[in-house]
């Protein structure tokens, strides 16, 4: 957050000079993750609490879109239901605050890589983490035309066989496709992993 109010030497703020150029600026708004009562490890993303008056502080200072990121894990009986309808919620009344402050919200579930599951079954829980999220941003009222989508790419897990990008690639569009209203204009895919 205090990158967003950096000035120059002679006290221009630094985003009127990204502006300048062309370069929009944005801010990650969550405040980290926390265990979800109720599940077996598994999270949920805090920060919804004072977020319209974050949001109205942030856009003053120049910043145009937000991110927010969740993080589900696949294991055994993971995600669970409860974890994917939390998680989504929490995009979809973070993705509706932010545009109803002039900000363009990055909606990002994270599924995490970990784990010894195959391509399929991470296909599988991207599609019901995505459908949920999807239907919890119709529920909140959120323009999608006014979003960004940031998904996992779909893979096998870390201790999984490991297949060619050719496969994650056409995993990860078909995924998509099933699940992304055409109304989202843009992925941004993570550039972690």
């Amino acid at each position: 957050m205090r990158r967003l109010y950096l000035k120059t030497a002679s006290r221009k703020p630094f985003v009127d000079i990204l502006n300048e150029g062309g370069v929009l600026t944005g801010i990650k708004v969550d405040k980290g993750t926390v265990e979800l009562a109720g599940t077996n490890g598994e999270t949920t993303t805090q920060g919804l609490d004072g977020l319209t008056q974050r949001c109205q502080k942030y856009y003053a200072a120049g910043a145009r879109f937000a991110k927010w990121r969740v993080v589900l894990k696949i294991g055994l009986n993971k995600p669970s239901q409860l974890a994917i309808n939390e998680n989504a919620n929490g995009l979809a009344r973070y993705a509706i605050i932010c545009q109803e402050n002039g900000l363009v919200p990055i909606v990002e579930p994270e599924i995490l890589v970990d784990g010894s599951h195959d391509i399929d079954r991470c296909a599988n829980v991207t599609e019901r983490v995505l459908a949920a999220c999807y239907k919890a941003l119709n529920n909140h009222h959120v323009l999608l035309e006014g979003t960004l989508q940031k998904p996992n790419m779909v893979t096998p897990g870390s201790d999984a066989n490991k297949v060619s990008p050719k496969v994650i690639a056409e995993y990860t569009v078909c995924t998509l496709q099933r699940t992304m209203p055409a109304a989202v204009p843009a992925v941004v895919f993570l550039s972690g992993g």
